[in-house]
C-alpha cells in the first residue's frame, strides 16, 4: 500500500461519532489492513444524530437504527472499540493517548474526531431538574421520558435545533415558546427570507417566539417551573430545552500544542500543525476552496467529506475533490436543504411562493450562485449545488421564474 499507511502501521481514533466512524470504514473500504482503535466517551457505538431533534422524540426511531453500521461490523472488521471511556491526553513524543480507563494507546498516525459540545447560557439555575441539551442519545431519551402531551416548554434558542425541538414537541401535543436574543430565528445559518417564513409557519402551528430576549434565571424548586427573562418578564414551563450553538472539543489538541483557532486548525486534507495528527468533523477548523476561507463546519455531509479524505490520502489514493457544503433540516412537514455559503452576495432571488410551501432563495455574487435554500424544492436544491459548484452564470429573471425549469437554466 502507498501512502502514509504500511500494513503495520496503528491508527488510533479519538471521538466515535459519525466522523470517527467513517474514517474507520473508510479506511477498510480502501484497503488498509492494520490495527484501528476507535476511543469514545459515549457506550453506544457510532451513530446518527440528526434524527434525535426529530424521529428519537416522537419514538419513530432507536439506537439499532441509528447505529451507523451493525456492532458485529467492528468486530468482523479487525476494528477495536473503547467505548464509555475518554482520552485524557495526547504525548506527541511518544506518539500514545492516555485513556482514562487507564490504558495508553499507541498510534502511528491519530485522528481526532471529538466533535463539540453543548453551549450554555450560564444563568442561575441552569442545573435544575428538565433543564436540557440534546447532543447525544441519552441527552434525547432524557428529553423524551420527560414530554407529557400539556406540558409546556421553552426552547433557548432560535437556530435549527430549536426549531426543530419546537416542533417535535408540538406534535406531542406540548405548548412551546422560543426565546431568541437576536432580532430574528436562524441569524447566524439562514437568510431573513428563510427565516420569517419557518416563524411564520411556526406559529401557525402554536410555536410562541420572544425575540431580543435573553434568560436571566431558570427558576424552580428541584425542577424547573419557569424561565425569568432580563427585561423582568416570566416564562412558565416545565421543561427547557437550551440551544444556543456549540463549542469544539479541542482541549486535548490545545494541551497536546496542536494549533487551533475556532476548533483545531487543519488544511484540506485535515492533516493539523502536526504532521501524523488529522482533525475532522465538528471539530475542525478547515479550509472552504469554493470560497476562499476558512470555517468550522457543522454537518454531516462535512463529517462524512472529510472521513473520506483523510483515509484516501492515508491509503495512497487519489483525494475526492472537494464538495460544495450543504446542510438540512426537517420540521413539521418542511424539508429545508441548504448548499453554499452566503458569503459576499449581491442579489437574492426566490423562485417559487412561499405560500405555497415550496420555494428556493438563491444567493448570487455578479450574476454567480453562491448559496441555495430550498423549503420542499429538492430540484431546486440539487440543481442549484450543481450550478454553485461549476460557477457557471445565470439570469436571474429566468431563475426567478418557475415556468423555466432548472434544467433549462443549467444549459
Amino acid at each position: 500500500m502507498s501512502g502514509l499507511l504500511e500494513p503495520s502501521s496503528k491508527v488510533v481514533i479519538i471521538g466515535a461519532g459519525h466522523a470517527g466512524g467513517s474514517v474507520a470504514a473508510f479506511l477498510r473500504q480502501f484497503g488498509f489492513e492494520g490495527a484501528i482503535t476507535l476511543i469514545g466517551d459515549e457506550s453506544a457505538a457510532p451513530y446518527q444524530r440528526p434524527p434525535l431533534s426529530k424521529a428519537w422524540l416522537s419514538g419513530e426511531t432507536d439506537i439499532e437504527t441509528l447505529s451507523l453500521r451493525p456492532n458485529e461490523w467492528y468486530a468482523d472488521n479487525n476494528v477495536t472499540l473503547k467505548l464509555g471511556v475518554s482520552a485524557n491526553a495526547i504525548d506527541r513524543d511518544n506518539k500514545t493517548v492516555a485513556v482514562s480507563d487507564g490504558s495508553n494507546v499507541d498510534y502511528d498516525v491519530l485522528v481526532i474526531a471529538t466533535g463539540a459540545c453543548p453551549r450554555w447560557t450560564g444563568a442561575e439555575g441552569e442545573n435544575l431538574k428538565n433543564v436540557y441539551s440534546l447532543r447525544t442519545v441519552e441527552d434525547a431519551e432524557a428529553l423524551k421520558n420527560a414530554i407529557s402531551p400539556g406540558g409546556q416548554a421553552a426552547l433557548i434558542g432560535a437556530g435549527y435545533i430549536g426549531l426543530e425541538v419546537a416542533a417535535s414537541l408540538r406534535k406531542a401535543g406540548i405548548k412551546a415558546t422560543v426565546i431568541e436574543r437576536e432580532s430574528r430565528s436562524l441569524a447566524r445559518v439562514a437568510s431573513e427570507p428563510i427565516a420569517r417564513f419557518l416563524e411564520d409557519y411556526h406559529r401557525g402551528q402554536g410555536v410562541g417566539f420572544l425575540f431580543d430576549k435573553e434568560v436571566e434565571k431558570f427558576a424552580g424548586d428541584g425542577s424547573v417551573n419557569a424561565l425569568e427573562l432580563k427585561d423582568g418578564s416570566k416564562i412558565d414551563c416545565d421543561i427547557a430545552v437550551v440551544g444556543i450553538g456549540v463549542v469544539p472539543n479541542d482541549a486535548i489538541a490545545r494541551d497536546a500544542g496542536l494549533e487551533c483557532g475556532n476548533g483545531i486548525i487543519v488544511d484540506i486534507d485535515a492533516r493539523s500543525s502536526d504532521p501524523s495528527i488529522f482533525a475532522i468533523g465538528d471539530v475542525s477548523y478547515r479550509p472552504v476552496p469554493h470560497y476562499d476561507c476558512t470555517f468550522r463546519l457543522e454537518s454531516v455531509p462535512n463529517a462524512l467529506e472529510q472521513s473520506r479524505r483523510v483515509a484516501a490520502v492515508l491509503c495512497g489514493r487519489p483525494a475526492p475533490a472537494p464538495e460544495i457544503p450543504w446542510f438540512w433540516s426537517d420540521q413539521f412537514d418542511l424539508k429545508i436543504q441548504i448548499a453554499g455559503l452566503t458569503l459576499d452576495c449581491d442579489e437574492i432571488v426566490t423562485r417559487g411562493d412561499p405560500a405555497s410551501k415550496k420555494f428556493a432563495v438563491f444567493h448570487l455574487r455578479k450574476g454567480v450562485i453562491r448559496a441555495v435554500e430550498a423549503v420542499n424544492a429538492a430540484p431546486e436544491f440539487m440543481m442549484g449545488k450543481k450550478l454553485i459548484g461549476q460557477e457557471a452564470s445565470v439570469d436571474a429573471s429566468k431563475l426567478g421564474d418557475i415556468s423555466v425549469s432548472m434544467k433549462e437554466i443549467a444549459s
